[in-house]
């Protein structure tokens, strides 16, 4: 191979990652919303509507929720849609300041650079967009146990690489498969599909990003670095998971808290509805060498396998 070659062979990831930044600015030109045009926020709330689709309800299929009156299985779900939003916005300000690290006093004319402050601006308007949607279905602010926002504020301030864009994909696959049955569901409220629909839109270009930074970050990287990566990248999903549903939310709907919490940590069928949720997800980390022993402990914990 001549010299030439090597040049190309080597400049060629750099080329495809170019490639894929300006076809996602491109993307977002063309199909972006404004959440505050978009969402119905004037007409008060419903409560004959669900917050998310019943079946994802962490009590769905207990005994408990047998024993539930339609009204009070509608508030659960509600306060557990306004729980995962709040923790989407806990999420998101960690992924942006790790994007805003990244890419610091780095090149602004690489498309990957402009890409990652559109990906910003989304997520800023989402944040926002979550924000009043859990205020409109009558949620306190939900946020996660106190070790889990210190470990947040360190993962953020530390993680670098492939370490911080697999979290960031780990995030949010897990909610975009919720979601995309969520924007779908008649019985869910009309502005939360909205809400559902324009995260799923716009998310599905962050998600492309984050795989194509893991894959990039990764290429060349030995076996000590993927064993670490692959569990801190674990250890977060697994706080991230655990955090979705807040276990207040069961007392702010009316409901005996113990045995709500009780119930909903034996419930094997949103174990599976997670576990299903997650198997492409999975499959992308094993083929990034990123689903090791260590941390397919951690997905187990947190029912992603």
């Amino acid at each position: 191979m001549t010299s030439a070659e090597t040049h190309d062979r080597a400049a060629q990831p750099r080329r495809d990652r170019d490639a894929v930044a300006r076809r996602l600015l491109d993307s977002s030109e063309a199909l972006s919303y404004d959440p505050v045009r978009e969402v119905d926020w004037d007409t008060p709330l419903d409560e004959g509507f669900h917050g998310t689709s019943p079946e994802w309800s962490t009590l769905y299929g207990t005994p408990y929720w047998q024993e539930m009156t339609p009204e009070q299985q509608r508030a659960l779900t509600r306060q557990e849609a306004a729980s995962v939003a709040s923790t989407g916005i806990w999420f998101e300000m960690i992924l942006q300041q790790m994007v805003l690290r990244d890419f610091y006093a780095k090149d602004p004319t690489d498309p990957a650079f402009q890409w990652a402050l559109t990906e910003i601006a989304d997520e800023c308007r989402h944040s926002i967009m979550f924000a009043r949607g859990a205020q409109k279905l009558g949620a306190p602010a939900y946020r996660p146990r106190r070790l889990v926002v210190e470990l947040g504020r360190a993962f953020k301030t530390v993680a670098v690489g492939e370490a911080a864009y697999a979290a960031i994909l780990v995030a949010e696959e897990v909610l975009d498969v919720m979601q995309r049955d969520w924007m779908r569901d008649e019985r869910v409220a009309p502005f939360v599909r909205t809400i559902n629909n324009i995260h799923v839109i716009e998310e599905s270009r962050h998600m492309e990003f984050a795989r194509e930074e893991t894959r990039a970050r990764l290429a060349g990287a030995g076996w000590p670095r993927r064993q670490f990566n692959a569990l801190v990248v674990a250890i977060a999903s697994y706080c991230i998971v655990t955090s979705m549903v807040s276990e207040k939310v069961y007392a702010n709907a009316g409901l005996d808290p113990e045995r709500a919490i009780r119930e909903a940590r034996a419930n094997e069928h949103h174990r599976s509805m997670l576990r299903s949720s997650c198997a492409g997800l999975m499959g992308f980390l094993h083929s990034a060498g990123l689903l090791t022993r260590a941390a397919t402990w951690f997905y187990r914990r947190a029912n992603l396998i």
